[in-house]
C-alpha cells in the first residue's frame, strides 16, 4: 500500500486515522495519563496488576479516544478491522495481560480493541502490538503504526506460537 507523502501511513490508513480524528502531531497526555492512573490503581481480585511503560502512554498520548474505521474496499490479506484505542477496554484482564508479559519476557499494557470481534489489543514495553482472542495471540507489528496498518488496512497479523 503505497504511503501518503503527508504522513508515515499508507493512504487508506491515513484516510480512516484522519475520519476518526487523528492528525499529525496529536498528543493527549492529560488523558493518557488519566489511563495510566486507573490503570495502575486496578488489581484484579487474585492481585494482579497491569504494567503501564512508556511505550504504552505514548500510544495513548496519539491515539487514544480514537475509533479507527476500517479502509473502504477489500484488504491487502484479510478483511480491515475498525479499532478503538482506549486502554480501559482491556482494565478486567490485568491476569491475561500478564501471562503473555511473562510468555514474551516483558511487561505488557492494554491498548484497545478491535470493534466487531471484541479481540484485546495489547502493547510490550518495547512498541510491539499483539491482538488477544478467544483464538489464540496474534502479533500486529513493531510499533503501533505498523499494527494500525495491518489492522485497519487488512494485513494478515502472525499468530504467536511457543517453541
Amino acid at each position: 500500500m503505497p504511503s501518503s507523502p503527508s504522513t508515515r501511513f499508507p493512504v487508506g490508513v491515513d484516510a480512516a486515522l484522519r475520519s476518526a480524528g487523528w492528525l499529525p502531531g496529536r498528543w493527549d497526555i492529560k488523558q493518557a495519563e488519566v489511563w495510566a492512573d486507573a490503570l495502575r490503581a486496578h488489581s484484579s481480585p487474585a492481585g494482579h496488576t497491569h504494567a503501564v511503560s512508556p511505550a504504552a502512554v505514548e500510544a495513548w498520548a496519539e491515539f487514544g479516544g480514537l475509533a479507527i474505521p476500517a479502509t473502504t474496499g477489500p484488504g491487502r490479506q484479510i478483511a480491515p478491522t475498525p479499532v478503538l484505542v482506549n486502554p480501559l477496554r482491556g482494565l478486567h484482564l490485568a491476569r491475561t495481560l500478564a501471562d503473555l508479559g511473562r510468555a514474551l519476557e516483558t511487561e505488557v499494557s492494554p491498548l484497545g480493541e478491535e470493534m466487531g470481534s471484541g479481540s484485546l489489543l495489547a502493547i510490550d514495553a518495547n512498541g510491539h502490538v499483539y491482538a488477544i482472542d478467544h483464538t489464540g495471540d496474534w502479533y500486529l507489528g513493531a510499533d503501533i503504526d505498523s499494527a494500525l496498518t495491518t489492522l485497519v488496512g487488512g494485513g494478515r497479523p502472525d499468530r504467536l506460537t511457543t517453541a
